[in-house]
């Protein structure tokens, strides 16, 4: 990109909608609450905000877009990405879909505060969506305002940044903008509203369809508009499948199933949980979508969900996600179901996604240990006394990876010397003692063994497992500490997370701090534990 001419001025962009061209569209120009029907989209403008301030942009999504910071650092940039100006070319629009939340049917959702602005052809020939998320209400907001908070505005955007540099599929953030208005906003629905500053961030995918497009048509026997739909996604996301039909429908779908797979297996390698998995939040891209109340996972336990709404039952929590996402593909496939009308091909996909992600996530696991193959008959077994011995006592997973990579595979040590490279990793290392400590030795003489089995150069395996496991993540009290900052209208940590999280596997000497375990007053705090939908 760096080495074509980049756009100097936003009025350069060259839009190409293709969605708004090709799709249906709802009849009805008002903007006002109320059920749509066989119609993919609403036409919608953004709301105009007061004073639209610039609070941080990625470059690197820039970049692709081919913007010169020039352009992205004028006043019109922020006019135009908080939703005060369209650019010529754009063709505002919120889309109708539903979903399956918590595992319930909520029939029609749709983008209640967010509003695509156009899909930009970048100068390598790329679709690129625009996406304002906090720009004003839709005909899909129901009872909200369709707006969004600074709180979880900073949070998404950096999310959005960090998880693509982690090497995870994702949609991207390219700007975030203050609005100058204030939002009222109760975060934990305890009855406690309070007045935040709002934002807006602008989001962008190739597409933001999402398995709740297609479940909307299919469960109001809107057949016609779903092939509509389905049709234009094989064609605009998926040409290489051939022309739509029911073979290319079967294949679109078991694309769908590998590319969920391979996301999921992503956000178990780096510690992520999504917090609210619901149909409407998952990309048949295989995008990570809809950063809510996310977390990541510091304490290795299985069981922890960062979502409040989650808190009793877990639905959504870590160790779940795997067959959350196998349940939320069988939803789909049934909504896929009257344009095959056959069950078993589409049971054939779904075994794959089981088989895949059982593969994957078994490579990947040996991959965060260092080690060049996975070998079923001992492999098996080691992983799964890792995970108890993760689970001994609080354990910081992301620094345990890490650091597991200094272990001594060629030296016979006694304990305290064997553990001394994981004790940053332990929330109380005063409890690794005793039976604990023998039973973490124990494991770690079994992988010294297996390592020596593997035969790789210690340099060699430290330097695959850098690769593999962050050093940088974005946990949830840093994030906080940004976002505290940036109500006080400093941004400065906003955007120094974010240049850190641009390199999450390099060592990055003097930014040390942000690669710390959290600290114990961050571990029931509102914002650094667990969080709500409210945003």
């Amino acid at each position: 990109m760096n080495s074509q001419k980049m756009i100097q001025s936003l009025e350069e962009l060259e839009f190409d909608n293709q969605f708004t061209r090709a799709l249906p569209a709802d009849p009805e120009a008002k903007n006002y609450r109320r059920q749509v029907s066989e119609a993919c989209y609403s036409r919608v403008s953004p709301t105009s905000v007061r004073e639209p301030q610039l609070v941080a942009y990625s470059r690197e999504m820039a970049d692709i877009l081919g913007l010169s910071p020039e352009a992205v650092e004028t006043p019109e940039f922020a006019q135009v990405f908080a939703g005060n100006k369209l650019l010529k070319g754009m063709d505002p629009f919120a889309m109708c879909y539903g979903g399956h939340q918590f595992g319930n049917w909520a029939g029609q959702l749709g983008d209640g505060r967010a509003i695509n602005l156009g899909e930009v052809v970048n100068p390598q020939g790329e679709h690129w969506t625009l996406q304002l998320k906090g720009a004003g209400p839709t005909p899909y907001s129901r009872m909200a305002d369709g707006l969004a908070v600074l709180r979880s505005s900073v949070r998404e955007f950096l999310c959005s940044e960090a998880m693509h540099h982690l090497g995870v599929p994702t949609t991207r953030a390219l700007s975030l903008v203050l609005t100058g208005e204030e939002v009222q906003r109760d975060m934990f629905y305890d009855g406690n509203p309070q007045m935040e500053p709002g934002a807006v961030v602008c989001r962008v995918a190739p597409s933001f369809l999402r398995f709740g497009n297609y479940q909307l048509f299919a469960a109001r026997g809107e057949i016609e508009t779903l092939k509509k739909l389905v049709d234009y996604t094989i064609q605009t996301d998926f040409p290489g499948l051939g022309d739509p039909g029911r073979d290319t429908y079967l294949a679109w779908f078991e694309e769908v199933c590998r590319r969920t797979a391979d996301m999921i297996i992503h956000w178990m390698r780096v510690g992520f949980v999504h917090g609210v998995m619901n149909t409407d939040n998952m990309s048949v891209l295989g995008l990570t979508i809809d950063y809510g109340p996310y977390g990541w996972l510091e304490d290795f336990d299985p069981n922890w969900t960062p979502n409040t709404t989650d808190a009793s039952g877990r639905r959504y929590r870590f160790g779940n996600q795997p067959q959350i996402a196998l349940w939320n593909l069988v939803q789909f496939a049934n909504a896929l179901y009257p344009l095959i009308e056959e069950v078993e091909p589409l049971q054939e996909a779904l075994d794959q996604y089981a088989d895949r992600f059982q593969k994957g996530w078994q490579q990947m696991m040996v991959e965060k240990l260092g080690l060049t193959s996975f070998q079923a008959d001992e492999d098996v077994s080691l992983i799964e006394s890792l995970q108890e011995v993760l689970q001994l006592v609080e354990t910081d997973m992301t620094i345990f990876f890490r650091r597991l990579a200094l272990l001594e595979t060629d030296a016979d040590l006694d304990d305290e010397t064997l553990l001394a490279p994981l004790r940053d990793a332990y929330y109380a290392p005063e409890k690794v003692t005793g039976d604990i400590q023998k039973q973490i030795c124990d494991w770690l003489r079994r992988y010294q063994n297996r390592l020596q089995q593997d035969g790789t150069e210690p340099a060699e395996r430290r330097t695959r497992m850098n690769e593999i496991n962050p050093k940088y993540v974005l946990r949830n009290y840093l994030a906080q500490i940004a976002i505290d900052k940036a109500e006080e209208g400093d941004f400065s940590l906003v955007n120094e997370l974010l240049d850190v999280l641009r390199h999450p596997y390099d060592e990055q000497p003097g930014r040390e701090q942000y690669a710390e375990k959290r600290p114990e007053w961050a571990r029931n705090r509102p914002g650094c534990s667990m969080l709500s939908c409210s945003s």
